[in-house]
């Protein structure tokens, strides 16, 4: 199989590349994530996702960083709550991008890390990758639940391992406001 692995953060991404290259599948990484604000947080966790790429000598591709065009996509369905509406037409856009790529690269599948994180709704994800994967001829999107078959504890401990930053909220400047207000301020 010659996979893309679309890619929202290193710490997400460490146990699902351990999982893949035991199979013998060595992936291409795609890093593309415009939901992420702001900026800065989104230099930290790219830069993060280099590193362990590198570490590992995996090729990772740069996606663009085009917050104003994120923001266009999402207009209107800012008071979403999580898993809401929001987040759907959120992964549709960054998961037709990684069909688009796999396609570019003469690829034939891809997969997410974002079905990695327990605050995701794995049937929005499902849902997003194979409509993108439609929108591509030969282009495959693997739907699997990265966080069974141990994934989930191994991602703690590769975390810890590899001094990952970890980020407390999703991306976005909306869950970063809802889970500021929902956070007590600590004094």
């Amino acid at each position: 199989m010659k996979l893309l692995l679309h890619t929202c953060c290193a710490p997400c991404s460490a146990a699902v590349i351990e999982y893949l290259t035991a199979q013998g599948i060595r992936p291409v990484l795609y890093y593309f994530n415009p939901n992420i604000y702001p900026q800065n947080e989104y230099e930290i966790r790219k830069n993060e996702c280099i590193r362990y790429a590198r570490s590992l000598g995996l090729e990772i591709i740069d996606g663009d960083y085009d917050h104003e065009k994120w923001l266009q996509t999402v207009a209107g369905l800012e008071n979403e709550p999580e898993r809401g509406k929001r987040c759907l037409s959120c992964f549709k856009m960054r998961l037709s991008a990684a069909a688009r790529m796999t396609a570019e690269k003469g690829l034939d599948t891809f997969a997410t890390t974002l079905a990695s994180s327990r605050w995701k709704s794995l049937e929005q994800i499902a849902e997003a990758g194979h409509w993108a994967a439609g929108q591509f001829p030969g282009i495959r999107f693997w739907e699997k639940n990265w966080r069974k078959e141990g994934l989930s504890e191994r991602r703690r401990i590769l975390l810890q391992e590899n001094g990952f930053y970890n980020q407390t909220y999703c991306g976005c400047e909306f869950s970063k406001v809802k889970r500021e207000s929902a956070s007590p301020k600590q004094q």
